[in-house]
């Protein structure tokens, strides 16, 4: 479980079987996915930094969802992997659709916690505004990460699972400020994929007070991807496989032997 360099991205790569993409979201890392690797041993996980997060060095062009979609793909060609199975947090939601849209027959299967389609139009200006907070370096950051801690957990996560809270803070802490600001303005420019073109196995779990992205909202998403179906975890955030990663490992288990 060595990070490698490839095609200019840090990524990890553990275990032997079918290839499994994991993406993260905006202030994650590879480490979103640690807590759920038991979960995942059928499986060649590969857990890519996305360009400029993380270990991840920036892009010449500046960051968009489309950049992250042609790195995955180069990524994956890489490393030779014609099909794969798709797992993403939040920001990495975005990136997996329209990675399923441009990549039909390749992608085999998508499991989304924390998914959105695009931000809301309301939500984009706070979004720009926080990129340009995170230029302020350091200092801004740890006031960032602050906030992301108190408006995305539960108050079951800050009541019952302290160590859940340093972690968050610690992903967000640890993003280089102008790949965030730059993973920010991506996010903000984000529009939806043509998801109804869909058509692999989909899992779509979100928190019952995942405030980015709300059961009412997965759930229409869910109405646009045929097949798929919505899970809604109790006392969860948006941070969903750091809140409740027992329950995301018992859902991938049976999301995963559905397609066996």
């Amino acid at each position: 479980m060595t990070t490698q360099i490839i095609n200019g991205l840090a990524v990890e790569i553990d275990g032997d079987g079918e290839p499994l993409l994991c993406i993260h979201g905006l202030g994650g890392s590879s480490n979103t996915w640690t807590p759920l690797l038991a979960a995942l041993s059928d499986f060649t996980v590969i857990r890519p930094d996305l360009p400029g997060s993380a270990r991840s060095p920036l892009l010449a062009e500046p960051l968009s969802i489309e950049g992250y979609a042609a790195s995955l793909e180069a990524l994956l060609a890489g490393l030779g992997v014609e099909s794969v199975h798709v797992m993403a947090h939040s920001l990495g939601t975005v990136v997996a659709q329209h990675l399923a849209v441009r990549n039909p027959g390749k992608i085999k299967s998508l499991a989304l916690f924390g998914p959105l389609v695009a931000p809301p139009d309301a939500a984009r200006p706070n979004i720009v505004a926080r990129a340009a907070a995170a230029r302020g370096g350091a200092a801004a950051m740890q006031e960032i990460a602050d906030a992301i801690v108190k408006g995305a957990t539960s108050p079951e996560t800050k009541a019952e699972q302290p160590a859940v809270l340093a972690l968050v803070r610690e992903s967000v802490m640890r993003q280089p400020p102008e790949g965030y600001a730059q993973s920010c303005e991506a996010l903000a420019a984000a529009q939806s994929a043509e998801i109804e073109r869909i058509g692999v196995p989909t899992l779509l779990v979100t928190g019952d007070q995942d405030g980015v992205a709300p059961p009412a909202n997965v759930a229409a998403m869910a109405a646009r991807i045929t097949g798929s179906r919505q899970v809604v975890f109790d006392g969860c955030g948006h941070w969903t496989t750091f809140e409740k990663p027992q329950r995301c490992m018992q859902e991938l288990e049976q999301f995963y032997a559905s397609l066996r």
